[in-house]
């Protein structure tokens, strides 16, 4: 009886364990990998380049995927609660998570990449109120301060690899850095009555503030915000006024009311085109250069810089465009 009864919990054991998903790290290579977890992709790629092989990175929103709006399935809070850590965004990007990722960071470790940003270089709506706008990344300079931010939450986890963590984290942010310069090279080279950057949403100021464009959305800084008629117009009557001929779809964004702009131009006799498709909340299809940070970036800049009549190699900074 004693010895059925310990086959009865052995296998009750082994259904347990078969039922309960993926381990919180794996084996690899003899050593133990923790479990990260990140919402976004442009959190995703820095906690993968600081972490290295240390960490298992899971990535809960994928390539087209708009955060603003994005709720979390019942796998994705398995994931997080299965996580080692949780690195999110913040500044409410993750706007339909933030409650979800509220709660648990009551007792679990879940930070957000961008609280250790000087605050002061962030930006807020043209009135200078409400929430600081969320697309930080669209700066290379000032996402290079997330990798800090990242790896000093990596060492309070894993502090056996600290030294790691910081070097990964510096060689990282020199490299963002690098394509900060180049981009301001590069925008220079757009002749300055043509830096006009009309696009689907308001995801681009940060972009425009670094590369010395005038950014203009049809959306709000949420794509959960409505563009109704006067805004439409209004974009109108910039692109006719300024004689812009190209506007900007977005990767994770419909692109219903920039259409709009198109046909409300072209009625009024001016001729505009889509100059490219540019990654604003998402970044490009795993696995591909366009599916790094690095790569979103260098896209966008190269799409922009083209389209708007400046000089640039259309294989971008690195010679690694499509």
């Amino acid at each position: 009886m004693m010895k059925l009864v310990c086959v009865i919990a052995a296998m009750a054991g082994m259904l347990l364990a078969g039922g309960c998903g993926e381990s919180p790290a794996s084996e690899t290579a003899g050593e133990s990998k923790y479990r990260v977890v990140c919402t976004v992709g442009m959190v995703a790629d820095v906690v993968r380049e600081v972490a290295g092989e240390r960490a298992e990175v899971i990535q809960l929103m994928g390539a087209g995927v708009d955060p603003h709006g994005y709720k979390p399935t019942r796998d994705d809070i398995v994931r997080l609660e299965q996580a080692d850590v949780v690195f999110y965004s913040g500044l409410f990007l993750e706007g339909k998570m933030a409650e979800t990722l509220k709660k648990m960071s009551a007792s679990r470790r879940i930070y957000a990449a961008t609280d250790l940003i000087d605050r002061a270089k962030l930006m807020r709506p043209d009135d200078g109120h409400g929430e600081y706008d969320p697309h930080v990344w669209m700066d290379a300079s000032l996402w290079a301060d997330t990798a800090t931010a990242i790896a000093d939450r990596l060492a309070e986890f894993d502090s056996a690899h600290a030294d790691l963590y910081k070097q990964n984290a510096s060689a990282y942010a020199e490299r963002c850095r690098q394509l900060f310069e180049w981009g301001k090279q590069v925008m220079a080279t757009v002749p300055a009555d043509h830096r006009v950057l009309v696009t689907s949403h308001d995801a681009f100021n940060y972009f425009g503030r670094a590369y010395g464009v005038e950014v203009m959305g049809v959306q709000g800084i949420s794509t959960e915000s409505e563009a109704n008629v006067r805004d439409i117009n209004q974009l109108v009557d910039l692109l006719v006024a300024r004689k812009v001929k190209a506007v900007f779809v977005e990767s994770s964004v419909a692109p219903k009311n920039l259409q709009a702009v198109i046909e409300g131009a072209k009625s009024r006799g001016h001729a505009v085109t889509i100059g490219g498709e540019l990654f604003s909340d998402a970044m490009g299809e795993h696995g591909t250069y366009e599916g790094t940070y690095l790569g979103m970036i260098d896209h966008n800049i190269t799409t922009v810089v083209k389209a708007l009549g400046g000089t640039v190699d259309p294989k971008g900074w690195q010679g690694k465009l499509k």
